[in-house]
């Protein structure tokens, strides 16, 4: 699959790769078309738009996801693998799934499995990192294609320290994961980081947090933004509606509604479909 392919050589080259939060084929058809690398199924945005936390996601679901997404569009698609759902085993089921459906890579954290709903208030519980070890193992050996990519996530810096959050990085790419997720707690860590564990680094943060000069500079080769498209979609869908019941009326003129509304249709890729059927089904009536 060439965005397996394409994804591993843009990272390996140094990057780095800009990956948006992407919860269905509409968005990852807009992210494609505005020349975005990779995109991201977050497990936490999916379990917020599902409104039942990404503790209590199934594997069925996300393989859903992640197949439909890969089936109406070419970007390569990052998949928010949580925990595994399991132990070394579930973990090679999980991974032969996702790889099925499309998945360009998966991200495997380092948190206790069943994951918790607590990990949204930012509660969590880590395993030992021998434990990831092996579930890293598992899913190097689950793989079928050497170029679907393995991120180990750990939240050691917050939950033990830094030093503890390079031991496990240099332990997960031993294991043989790809790139190495953390989260730096200071500034200097953002530096070090890199040259401390010795491996491709990926990191996790609201896009608007740094220019993209700023990211470049880090050299960390993968960046995602988990959040932002999904928080700014809520808050302009919410303030519409709000407004509407408030004061009668949207603040948006219908005019410029229907020129989104047309575009919409051009990156769902209706013309392709209408082309089918005017070939077909609609074609024209002759005399």
């Amino acid at each position: 699959m060439h965005e397996r392919e394409q994804l591993r050589s843009r990272i390996e080259a140094g990057g780095p790769v800009f990956a948006p939060v992407c919860l269905d084929p509409l968005t990852a058809r807009l992210l494609q078309s505005l020349d975005y690398e990779a995109a991201y199924l977050s497990g936490g945005a999916l379990g917020f738009q599902l409104a039942v936390s990404e503790a209590l996601l199934t594997l069925t679901e996300l393989a859903t996801v992640t197949h439909q997404i890969t089936q109406r569009s070419s970007i390569p698609l990052i998949v928010d693998g949580g925990v595994g759902f399991g132990d070394p085993v579930h973990v090679s089921r999980a991974i032969r799934e996702l790889e099925a459906a499309g998945a360009a890579a998966v991200e495997l954290e380092d948190q206790i499995a069943p994951k918790r709903a607590h990990h949204h208030k930012g509660v969590e519980h880590l395993i030992p990192a021998q434990a990831m070890v092996e579930k890293i193992e598992a899913a190097v050996d689950a793989r079928t294609d050497p170029d679907f990519l393995v991120i180990a996530r750990t939240g050691a810096v917050r939950n033990e320290s830094y030093d503890a959050a390079v031991e496990r990085g240099r332990a997960y790419r031993d294991a043989g994961a790809d790139l190495i997720m953390l989260f730096p707690a200071e500034p200097e860590q953002w530096t070090r980081a890199p040259h401390d564990i010795d491996a491709p680094l990926a990191a996790m943060g609201a896009f608007g947090a740094r220019t993209r000069e700023e990211w470049s500079t880090l050299g960390w080769p993968l960046v995602i933004d988990p959040f932002s498209g999904q928080v700014l979609a809520y808050g302009a869908m919410r303030d519409a509606h709000q407004r509407f019941q408030a004061q009668g009326d949207t603040g948006h003129e219908t005019a410029d509604l229907m020129v989104l509304y047309r575009e919409i249709h051009l990156t769902a890729g209706m013309e392709e479909l209408y082309a089918i059927e005017e070939r077909t089904t609609e074609k024209p009536a002759t005399d």
